[in-house]
């Protein structure tokens, strides 16, 4: 096979599939695509002439701001990285070609996720894919790799946000089959565009969730990512919208975006558990995660709104706490006759986080648990939602907690907590300087 040179050996089977497929003529567009702060899908569609050119060269350039900005787009002057005192001039999205898809939706079009750099051609602080990358790096100076297995929430809802199910019974066949046909369609392009394990009805009316194969820890964010940005396609063909929103309705259940969590050394799985529990490694990574579980809240719950499923009997987790296999605990341990299935689970982030700054957030705490050493306080059982220091309550608290942790931020990168932090820091000033109908029928008459 050759396309402006020869595709060697080393070649990927999606970066090999990339390049025939620009050269029978049966891929004519590719989209190129990034995630913003709270991971939104963007990106440029691109002819796939002259594709490999540019994407083998300087990349694709486009404005920072759009790095910089927040739920609604506005962007954030008072950061550190990009402001107006810089200009928000270009960076560049380098594709990553062994990221390739055939974009299930659209013939002829595909699609690949691209790291950003700047003029300098060194990774922008402001991706999240770079934040990720950076964590990976630091655990593999400690001998490791990561996989991940994430499981997203979501509603599935009219387009004006109300509910067209009224059922809530969570693996219900009926409820999925009520469901049709979408969500047959979104089971085939999920299945075409990521690493599928499988779709099930949830607790809300409408809600579902979809499970990803667990995978090397970079794959599975970059998995999430199209998850949820075919999810909200294949709704809206349909006419319908998928909800990442956290916490739509008052009286149902929250969306989550829950991270099964292994570590692995040469290949082999390090959480190999000892006489039938948590080996030591294991402990140091609970440890870790339970100390710094207050200050990563915000990189999974960025939303004001995520902030209201953290309530008792909710199957969202309410205090720092962890336990073997009780879905009332924010970590789940969970050890297993089969080493290479023996894992950790942090529940505690929201379904509309980003998956590079949840992913890369839950690592940090393990990096920094393992360079601390030390051992978490005895697991604990029963109902879990009354033990143990509450979760943040409130994206406001989350914030504050996040931009004290040194260690984290000195991981994932300090100034790239900053500037994620104040963009949070938008979202909970525009809600705290809003005054709702609540408040209205509540005082307006009665102060």
């Amino acid at each position: 096979m050759t396309l402006n040179g020869t595709v060697g050996a080393a070649a990927t089977t999606p970066e090999r599939e990339l390049l025939g497929r620009i050269d029978d003529g049966s891929i004519t567009e590719i989209e190129v695509a990034w995630s913003d702060p709270f991971g939104h899908a963007q990106g440029k569609r691109i002819p796939a002439a002259g594709f490999l050119q540019r994407a083998r060269g300087s990349g694709f350039a486009f404005c920072e701001a759009s790095l910089g900005w927040n739920a609604d787009a506005t962007v954030i002057d008072n950061l550190r990285l990009t402001n107006w005192a810089g200009g928000y001039p270009d960076v560049y999205a380098v594709p990553d070609l062994t990221t390739f898809r055939p974009l299930p939706w659209r013939p002829g079009a595909g699609h690949v996720i691209s790291d950003i750099v700047s003029h300098d051609r060194r990774p922008s602080l402001l991706d999240p894919r770079a934040v990720l990358k950076r964590v990976l790096a630091q655990l593999a100076s400690l001998g490791y790799t990561a996989k991940v297995g994430v499981e997203l929430e979501f509603y599935l809802l009219n387009p004006d946000g109300s509910a067209f199910q009224n059922d809530i019974h969570a693996y219900s066949l009926e409820n999925a089959n009520a469901l049709e046909p979408l969500l047959t369609d979104l089971h085939r392009t999920l299945a075409a565009f990521t690493r599928l394990e499988g779709i099930e009805t949830e607790y809300g009316p409408g809600q579902v969730e979809a499970n990803l194969i667990y995978t090397d820890a970079l794959e599975a964010a970059d998995d999430a990512a199209r998850l949820k940005y075919a999810a909200k396609e294949v709704a809206r063909r349909h006419g319908r919208i998928a909800s990442f929103m956290p916490k739509p309705f008052s009286e149902h259940s929250g969306s989550s975006a829950h991270l099964h969590v292994s570590l692995w050394r040469d290949g082999a799985p390090a959480f190999v558990p000892r006489d039938g529990q948590e080996n030591e490694l294991a402990r140091y990574a609970i440890a870790g995660l339970l100390e710094h579980l207050p200050s990563i809240t915000l990189f999974g719950a960025h939303s004001v709104n995520a902030y209201r499923r953290f309530a008792p009997d909710s199957f969202a987790p309410a205090t720092v706490s962890w336990s073997r296999d009780n879905r009332s605990a924010a970590v789940r341990s969970l050890v297993e006759s089969d080493p290479t299935a023996t894992r950790i689970e942090l529940r505690s982030g929201a379904s509309d986080a980003n998956p590079y700054w949840l992913i890369a957030a839950a690592l940090a705490a393990v990096v920094a648990g393992i360079r601390a050493q030390r051992t978490p306080p005895p697991a604990e059982g029963g109902n879990l939602y009354e033990k143990g220091v509450p979760l943040p309550e409130s994206l406001g608290v989350a914030i504050a907690l996040a931009t004290q942790d040194d260690t984290i931020a000195g991981i994932l990168g300090a100034d790239s907590v900053h500037d994620f932090a104040e963009i949070a820091r938008s979202e909970w000033q525009a809600y705290t300087g809003h005054v709702s109908d609540w408040e209205r029928r509540r005082y307006l008459a009665n102060s």
